[in-house]
Parts: structure tokens; C-alpha cells; sequence
């Protein structure tokens, strides 16, 4: 299948072009936060509707820079160190998916901790309608034709533009449709089907550990960024090296969270 032609460009006003990489993670970014309000305003515990709300201005900052500071730190390196000014042309891609989390984690600790409120039952809220915004990010990578597939012979392969002329996985759909629609509704079907937000730090453990999970398992169909060898012939790839450490996380996280019976009002 040839490459869909989609501009890249969503909106063209003059000189400023709006891309829509950066609609999809303002549109995330509202998306979830606004759900997120509704559902803590539903479930009436230390989260507020209010401490949602004003969390959107330091979420957009952790996405942009948590995302672009780990592009830059966890793949290329060495090239934005001989040009460090390409460190800020977001505009042209490469975003890790990997630092935006961390960076979100990060500033919902700081916010947590300015409003005096629980940090682990914030980000419970937070991790419900999250993969919206993933789902929206993995789109935008589609339509600028990065992060494509590994070569593959499937009916659905796609050629896409600067990759060569074989057909490939589009594994950026295929990360839209795990790490995006499926882990939703995954998390909102707990959220309003079950009573795992009464346990702190449990919702934000099921998102953190499948969020890796299915990183780990698309990195087998996507062009990997590089591979590290192991011992006994394997390899894994720097995306499922970083997946790791969320896999062991959300675990860990739902251990404690079980063990603790610590629950929410």
C-alpha cells in the first residue's frame, strides 16, 4: 500500500504553520485532563475537579519537555551535542515517548505537592483517560511518515516516503490501537466497572506496567532505533529496554498497592 497523502501541516496561517503533531498532544492533553476532572468530581476523593484543572499548563510542559529532552538523551545524543540548537526544533519531530512519562510523573509530583494532595491517588486519576493522548501522538507519527515498521510481506504493509521502497509494518497504528484505544478502555472499564480506584496507587500501576508491556511487545514490528545485544544471542531494542523499567514498575507498584489495603475515601 502506497503512503496515504496527508500534510503534516494542519493549519497554515501566513508564516505559522500548525502541525498536527502538536494538535494531537494539546488535543490529548485537553481530552484526558478534562475526563479526568469529570471522574474525580464523580468519585469524590482528596482529588478535586480544581486540582485537574490547573494541572494542564505543567502537563504540557512536562510532554514537551520530558518527551523532547528524552529524544534527545536516549536516542541521538551525540548529534544534538554537535548541534545543540536542533535540541529545540520540535517542530520537525522526535519525541520519546519514555521522558514524557517520567516528566509527567515528575511535575504531578510537584503539583501534588503545592496543593497537599495524595500523590498516588492524583496520578490514579491522571492514568484513566491518559492513553488518549498516546493514541492521538502515535497518530501524528503516522502522518509524518516516522518511527515506521520492520519490512514486511503483509497486505497491509505500507511503503512510506524516505524508508526505502519495500512495504512495512505501520507500527505507529499499531501503538495508537494498544498503548492508545485498547489500554482506554481497558482503564475505563476498572474505573467505573470495578473498585480499583479505592486502592492507591493501583490504576496508576495497571497503566504504567501494559503501557510497557505493549511498547515491549509493537518494538518486535517497529524499525528499531538501535539493538543491544545480550548474552545467549539476544537482543532487545532501546525502546524495550526503556519499557522495561515500567513493566518491573507497575509490578511493583501493584504488589505494594494490594498489600498495603490503603484506600481512598
Amino acid at each position: 500500500m502506497p503512503f496515504p497523502d496527508i500534510d503534516p501541516i494542519a493549519i497554515s496561517l501566513g508564516p505559522l504553520a500548525i502541525r498536527w503533531y502538536a494538535l494531537a498532544y494539546i488535543f490529548g492533553l485537553l481530552f484526558s485532563l478534562f475526563f479526568s476532572g469529570r471522574l474525580a468530581a464523580q468519585y469524590g476523593g482528596p482529588v478535586q475537579q480544581p486540582h485537574i484543572d490547573s494541572f494542564f499548563t505543567p502537563a504540557i510542559l512536562a510532554v514537551i519537555i520530558g518527551g523532547r529532552l528524552g529524544f534527545v538523551l536516549f536516542y541521538d545524543p551525540l548529534f544534538y551535542l554537535s548541534n545543540p540548537l536542533e535540541i529545540f526544533a520540535v517542530w520537525k519531530g522526535g519525541m520519546a515517548f519514555h521522558g514524557a512519562a517520567v516528566a509527567l510523573f515528575l511535575f504531578a509530583w510537584w503539583h501534588t505537592q503545592k496543593n497537599n494532595i495524595p500523590f498516588l491517588a492524583f496520578t490514579d486519576i491522571i492514568a484513566v483517560f491518559s492513553p488518549f493522548g498516546v493514541f492521538l501522538g502515535r497518530l501524528a507519527n503516522f502522518i509524518n511518515a516516522e518511527h515506521w515498521g520492520r519490512v514486511t510481506d503483509m497486505p497491509f504493509g505500507i511503503i512510506f516516503p524516505n524508508a526505502g521502497p519495500l512495504p512495512r509494518h505501520p507500527s505507529q497504528i499499531y501503538e495508537a490501537l494498544s498503548e492508545g484505544l485498547l489500554l482506554l478502555f481497558i482503564m475505563i472499564f476498572l474505573a467505573y466497572r470495578t473498585n480499583i480506584l479505592r486502592y492507591f496507587g493501583l490504576p496508576t500501576a495497571v497503566c504504567l506496567g501494559l503501557s510497557g508491556l505493549f511498547r515491549w511487545i509493537v518494538e518486535y514490528f517497529r524499525t528499531p532505533d538501535e539493538i543491544i545485544a545480550l548474552p545467549l544471542n539476544a537482543s532487545i531494542s532501546i525502546g524495550q529496554l526503556l519499557s522495561l523499567p515500567m513493566i518491573i514498575g507497575g509490578i511493583l507498584l501493584a504488589v505494594y498497592a494490594l498489600k498495603s489495603q490503603k484506600t481512598s475515601p
